[in-house]
């Protein structure tokens, strides 16, 4: 068995690749990592609406209960809904099973600390090696020191649901919504949120049936979402992903506004509100130089992290910033939380264009989008951290930089699941970068390959 947690938790076809067995082992470690200082620890639980989380939300709880712990469930709910109720519950930790973006029969488990912020490595590490070393650590616990399950005190998703609507100080009175909750965890509380605080809403991808999550909808889908903003004239589009951490906008006019977008909006509005803490903001490698160059007229510094919005948080916590993410949609508001948050992100938006008094269209257009271009290099697993080292690439790409004069970039980064190296090129000649990422690609690929 190779490492199990990647970027974003342990991911992997429910019932083959995450098993119940896993997931009873995940329980059983987490709860022993994560409850060391306390006699009786506390999990808060939650899921997207995959058919599978039943399995897995049963097997991980009774790897919680193995070890002493007690296990509150609190059914379907997005992943920062678990982030914001574990401070509530005064939980030790709180898990979700959810695979995000990806397809129904996928699924996954990802865990918070008590403070409501995704693991660091050092937990992650220790988690994994008692599973893959096969660690026993509950051979002593039996009787009256086996865990229980707890019925939460509250209804868990109308306190985050109360939570998201004291984020923002404006009402949405005769804003008109179009929203997609890709049949996953959003389909109840989305629509409750923005109804609450006035708007006229017409959800779709609000039906779940445990395998249509993120079935040609959501973030990663929004043509229907497009067609149905032009078709009753909304004033915006929001989509979500499965586990609504994620958010990508749709403008009046059904044109899609992705998460730099979204981020250059946000930021500016802190800005002319006097709320932007440190002038800057924080994003990935992959963020549009349209962003970059757009920020630097607005006159705030950027950080750069590497992809994986565990990254963007790590950065923001150290520099003090209060806003970043990616352009996947996936966005942090420190200020008001501690994880990438959907609907919270769609508030700030909508906020924007009420305080702003422009269309959607007319605050993305103040961001220009350079076209990307992305190739693929076939190399040998061994050379995917040595191309930069040959002279021969190190001068084309040199060239290709110099060629550009500033009005475009040349990113290569290694895959880290395949013998690939990633050629991303941008810049204002679609033609130009396209040929010149191309002949980049094949060259990496005749010396490393």
């Amino acid at each position: 068995m190779g490492r199990l947690f990647g970027t974003d938790g342990v991911r992997g076809v429910a019932n083959s690749e995450l098993t119940p067995e896993l997931a009873f082992n995940l329980g059983k470690a987490g709860a022993y990592v994560l409850s060391k200082d306390a006699e009786r620890p506390v999990f808060l639980i939650g899921k997207d609406t995959r058919i599978s989380g039943d399995m897995l939300e049963d097997a991980l709880s009774a790897g919680i209960l193995a070890m002493g712990g007690n296990v509150i469930k609190v059914g379907v709910l997005p992943t920062p809904a678990i982030a914001y109720l574990v401070r509530h519950y005064k939980a030790d930790a709180g898990i979700v099973i959810s695979a995000s973006h990806n397809p129904f029969e996928y699924n996954g488990i990802k865990f918070f600390n008590g403070d409501g912020f995704k693991l660091d490595d050092d937990l992650e590490d220790e988690i994994e090696d008692i599973i893959l070393r096969n660690i026993d650590v509950n051979s002593h616990i039996t009787g009256n020191k086996l865990g229980r399950c707890l019925e939460a005190d509250d209804d868990a998703l109308w306190l985050y649901a109360d939570f998201l609507e004291r984020t923002i100080d404006v009402r949405l009175d005769g804003m008109k919504l179009a929203i997609d909750c890709a049949n996953g965890a959003s389909y109840k509380v989305a629509e409750k949120v923005f109804t609450d605080l006035g708007a006229d809403v017409t959800v779709i991808g609000n039906v779940p049936n445990g395998t249509n999550i993120n079935d040609r909808c959501g973030s990663t889908h929004p043509e229907q979402l497009q067609k149905l903003v032009k078709d009753m004239g909304a004033d915006i589009g929001l989509a979500f992903d499965g586990d609504a951490d994620r958010l990508i906008a749709v403008d009046e006019k059904g044109n899609v506004i992705d998460g730099d977008r979204v981020i250059y909006i946000c930021t500016k509005m802190l800005k002319e509100c006097g709320e932007l803490k440190e002038n800057k903001v924080t994003v990935t490698v992959m963020s549009n130089l349209g962003f970059h160059k757009a920020c630097k007229e607005l006159g705030v510094d950027i950080d750069v992290t590497q992809v994986g919005d565990r990254y963007v948080l790590e950065q923001m916590l150290k520099s003090g910033c209060i806003i970043g993410g990616e352009q996947s949609g996936h966005i942090i508001f420190l200020n008001r939380t501690t994880t990438g948050d959907g609907i919270l992100s769609a508030l700030q938006l909508l906020k924007a264009v009420k305080v702003m008094g422009k269309k959607p269209s007319e605050l993305a257009e103040m961001m220009p989008i350079y076209p990307q271009v992305l190739k693929n290099a076939a190399i040998r697993n061994e050379n995917k951290k040595k191309y930069m080292n040959h002279p021969e690439i190190a001068s084309e790409i040199k060239r290709m930089e110099e060629l550009m004069a500033g009005d475009g970039r040349v990113l290569i980064r290694p895959s880290g699941t395949e013998p690939l190296v990633r050629v991303m090129l941008e810049g204002t000649d679609i033609e130009q970068i396209t040929k010149l990422a191309q002949n980049l690609a094949a060259l990496i690929t005749k010396h490393m390959g």
